[in-house]
């Protein structure tokens, strides 16, 4: 049981299973809800925990038993609900770490890199302490720039922990969801008030942002990659698979878009531009340029090392496109499809062309959305070659594409499942 006394620092807090009464496993703590009250420390209410489907929901600590080991067991169910931030409520991972606060006692500023929730008597979490690093002074003897030391102190050691107009930092944030898949770093960010996601997006390498934009509802997008500057900007576009690049390029103005391009790597910039000249709700609109294409000769054995990619999603993974050269889209003459489990049944040194299905259904640019989703289901596709009229293969729409564009614009941030929320304060 915590008792009172118990002392929990939030940044060790994060990624930390939570169990059911009886042991069985039911989500990960990703933050902790603070109330920044007026009058009295802060005071912890609950914790947002990411359940199976992405889901964020809130567990209010009272029905916390235990936080020790790793580990957080609760009473009973959770309540399955999204979580949703309230005005009064600060999220102690996503909004104070990496905080600049000024030390009471005037001898500077510090970056706040943890705090620590204490329980009390009645039952309350209050935040009693805050690891800081202090701000470097001066620089050492190889003339580099020092590193703040660190220390643990009251909270009422500084000020300017509830309210900053300053920029703050995501060090210490982005190291609490390192573990986190684009798509769920993606739903963070977007529960993130709007300055505050600018601040982390920015803080991310490109691939990682790449990553996580393709993941965003289209204004948080425009919203971030607009916030860049535009040599970055053309660096992220780059890291995108190019029927996001262009999807995401759509909504921009057309100047910005054509400038934009223009910053791009001409070989990048070049599937990305032929993306944009078909409609959106079409073959051509939605298909990627980035398939796994190879030729007749090539071994099985090859075929699955390429299909191993880390950066291949699952429906791209799941077959391999062959055809005569050149390999890169527009390809050579479209020969077949070889399906991964086809190649896990026959031998590695046979060469594809030996095991092709040359009887796939396929599509021409110009196809509509509904052609598109019927064929993937009719045939039980994951992804669908895209033809032009010499048979060569420009480009594959997968399921995950056609699927995107026939949900409604916010179906990253619609839960039908979900019902109405009481109004107030939690707790």
């Amino acid at each position: 049981m915590s008792s009172a006394g118990t002392q929990v620092f939030v940044a060790r807090l994060a990624g930390t299973i939570v169990f059911d009464p009886i042991g069985d496993q039911v989500g990960r703590v990703r933050d902790v809800v603070i109330l920044m009250g007026s009058k009295g420390a802060p005071r912890a209410v609950g914790l947002v925990v990411e359940v199976p489907g992405r889901r964020r929901v809130f567990l209010p600590l009272t029905r916390v038993t235990s936080i020790d080991a790793g580990q957080v067991i609760s009473t009973g169910l959770l309540n399955m609900r999204r979580f949703e931030q309230r005005a009064m409520e600060t999220l102690a991972v996503g909004e104070l770490l990496d905080r600049t606060v000024e030390l009471t006692d005037g001898s500077g500023k510090a970056i706040v890199e943890d705090l620590a929730i204490e329980k009390q008597r009645t039952g309350d979490w209050r935040v009693n302490k805050l690891f800081i690093r202090r701000a470097p002074v001066g620089k050492s003897a190889l003339g580099l720039r020092r590193r703040g030391h660190t220390q643990v102190v009251d909270l009422d050691a500084v000020t300017g922990l509830a309210h900053t107009a300053a920029s703050q930092g995501a060090a210490r944030l982005l190291a609490a969801y390192d573990d986190l898949k684009p798509a769920a770093l993606a739903d963070v960010l977007h529960e993130l008030g709007a300055s505050r996601r600018l601040e982390v997006a920015t803080a991310l390498d490109n691939e990682r942002l790449a990553d996580v934009l393709e993941e965003l509802p289209g204004d948080d997008q425009v919203s971030i990659l607009s916030s860049l500057d535009n040599d970055r900007a053309a660096d992220v576009l780059e890291a995108m698979q190019p029927d996001d690049a262009a999807d995401l390029l759509h909504e921009l103005p057309v100047a910005h878009a054509a400038e934009l391009l223009g910053l791009m790597e001409p070989d990048e910039a070049k599937d990305v531009r032929r993306l944009l000249a078909y409609d959106e709700n079409t073959a051509g609109g939605m298909m990627t340029t980035e398939p796994v294409v190879l030729s007749p000769e090539t071994s099985i054995a090859a075929a699955m090392a390429h299909i191993r990619r880390a950066d291949l999603s699952p429906a791209l993974a799941s077959m391999v496109f062959v055809v005569r050269p050149p390999l890169e889209t527009p390809t050579g003459r479209f020969l077949g499809v070889v399906h991964f489990q086809k190649m896990l049944r026959e031998p590695p040194h046979e060469p594809l062309g030996s095991v092709l299905d040359s009887d796939v259904e396929h599509v021409r640019t110009d196809a509509p959305l509904g052609q598109v989703a019927r064929l993937l289901a009719a045939y039980n596709l994951l992804a669908l070659p895209v033809l032009d009229a010499e048979r060569r293969l420009v480009g594959v729409v997968s399921v995950d594409d056609a699927l995107d564009h026939m949900l409604p614009e916010d179906w990253r941030e619609s839960d039908d499942s979900e019902s109405t929320r009481e109004g107030g304060p939690r707790g």
